[in-house]
């Protein structure tokens, strides 16, 4: 059995980058709002599907929620000048017994090193752990990068166009 709560993998990026993949502490929010506010317009829209320029008590709210069993939490971290940076986030949302909605963002300087592959990597490895045995997703069809993470998994995926946005189911059983 994983313990999600304290999840932690150090792992080297293609272009030679350590990072650590890690589950979110309490006293991450700071950086949380930190790397929130490094994101371009385009990756909150393509995150949140609106402008958003803060975070809110509810984000806040959600945050503090994570049980590690029902809302997990996961973290990209680099060291930055001797401070623990977040360059990227993904939770899941347990959305049934055994399916969980998840989303990520990865700020745009990290893009194309394939963390959002990695962390969906990490998320299915705590899921299956847990009971969960698909994911689910909601993408804008312009997001190509993310509908490619899904795509390339490893995982049956299967993606349909509805009500201007792509839902995307991952059979994480399988593959």
């Amino acid at each position: 059995m994983i313990d999600a709560s304290r999840y932690l993998e150090r792992e080297t990026l293609r272009n030679g980058l350590e990072v650590c993949f890690r589950a979110a502490r309490p006293d991450d929010w700071e950086r949380v709002v930190e790397a929130f506010n490094e994101l371009d317009p385009e990756s909150v829209y393509l995150r949140f599907f609106a402008p958003k320029k803060d975070l809110s008590e509810a984000d806040l709210k959600n945050f503090r929620e994570a049980d590690f069993r029902n809302r997990v939490i996961l973290l990209c971290t680099v060291m930055r000048d001797g401070r623990e940076i977040v360059i990227a986030s993904a939770t899941y949302v347990r959305v049934g017994e055994a399916d969980a909605e998840v989303a990520f963002v990865v700020e745009e300087d990290y893009h194309r090193l394939g963390i959002a592959g990695r962390l969906l990597r990490h998320l299915g490895r705590i899921a299956r752990a847990g009971g969960i045995g698909t994911f689910v997703a909601e993408v804008l069809p312009h997001n190509s990068g993310m509908l490619g993470v899904f795509e390339r998994s490893g995982w049956p995926t299967a993606a349909k166009k509805a009500d201007g946005t792509v839902h995307v189911t991952v059979a994480l059983n399988d593959g």
